[in-house]
């Protein structure tokens, strides 16, 4: 039987950047397994599934798949989907906005859509849960290695590493400089000893010092774990990095943004937009936006 699919580049304008994903917009008849295989077949850091809503609030649900295994939410997954979905008239357009919830394993998932001229040309997508802080990680002492760094290239002070999650929890690693960034290479055994009963096994490293002038700070992500030896953009850690840096803002009441660079060690630069809003010195929303670019269609032969 065929299924139909997607490609996207997500948190880029244009084709070989960004995040690479496959979306199935009519997944009614594949089980877990089936999609599990096909997921590791498209060997993207994830592939996204779509289902009729279990809500009436709900547009449509997704389910999504790394080579590895499924995750309760991922933002690049969220992103392009309903960019494609929009581009291919699954998901009509409301004029200029468009306002649309994703069912997710992580809850609802509120999705806007700007158009222009009848097309879908930014995404941004409004974090489930708010950011969850995790245990305190092993010390720098410990975590240099694992990167294959020198420990003073890491930030220490009031930039510690620590772990959040929104929905997915990541390690948030501050970096020296961008000379640091680039050279960071995970040390698998290492890697395997530290994290693999912490809280997360996922490393998210970064630095102020951007590659352009696009951007306030530069990112990798790493996660053997699930299958994804390093990631060229990652919404969810985006989101959860909104809980990192606005906890750490002096900034009581109002809303904080940020634009983050990933990819260019991979040759395949992205730029994710990030925003937290914050009440009483509280964060009380994050969001994550990005264009995306529709790229080729097929079918799956299964």
């Amino acid at each position: 039987m065929g299924y139909d699919f997607y490609t996207a580049d997500v948190f880029t304008n244009r084709i070989f950047g960004g995040n690479q994903l496959a979306v199935f917009p009519h997944g009614e008849g594949l089980n877990s397994q089936q999609m599990q295989q096909i997921a590791k077949e498209f060997n993207f850091s994830e592939t996204v599934f779509v289902f009729p809503p279990q809500t009436p609030k709900g547009t449509c649900r997704l389910r999504i798949f790394t080579p590895g295994s499924e995750i309760p939410f991922a933002g690049h997954p969220t992103i392009g989907a309903a960019h494609i979905l929009a581009s291919i008239g699954e998901i009509p357009l409301q004029g200029e906005i468009t306002n649309i919830v994703f069912e997710e394993e992580v809850g609802p998932v509120p999705v806007k859509i700007l158009a222009k001229e009848g097309k879908p040309v930014y995404t941004e997508l409004t974090a489930a849960q708010l950011p969850e802080f995790g245990p305190k990680p092993p010390p720098i002492a410990d975590l240099a290695p694992m990167l294959s760094l020198e420990p003073d290239c890491l930030l220490d002070g009031d930039n510690y590493p620590q772990a959040v999650s929104c929905g997915v929890p990541f390690l948030f690693i501050p970096l020296r400089d961008r000379d640091a960034l680039g050279r960071a290479q995970l040390n698998k055994e290492l890697w395997k000893k530290l994290l693999q009963s912490y809280w997360t096994s996922k490393v998210y490293i970064f630095t102020w010092d951007s590659e352009f002038n696009v951007s306030d700070l530069c990112s990798r992500m790493f996660a053997p774990g699930i299958g994804v030896e390093e990631d060229p953009a990652t919404g969810s850690a985006a989101a959860a990095l909104a809980g990192y840096l606005g906890s750490r803002d002096r900034l009581a009441d109002g809303t904080l943004k940020w634009s983050v660079e990933q990819g260019v060690e991979m040759g395949r630069p992205s730029l994710l937009q990030v925003e937290a809003d914050k009440e009483n010195d509280r964060i009380k929303a994050v969001r994550v936006g990005g264009a995306s670019v529709l790229v080729c269609q097929g079918t799956f032969n299964l």
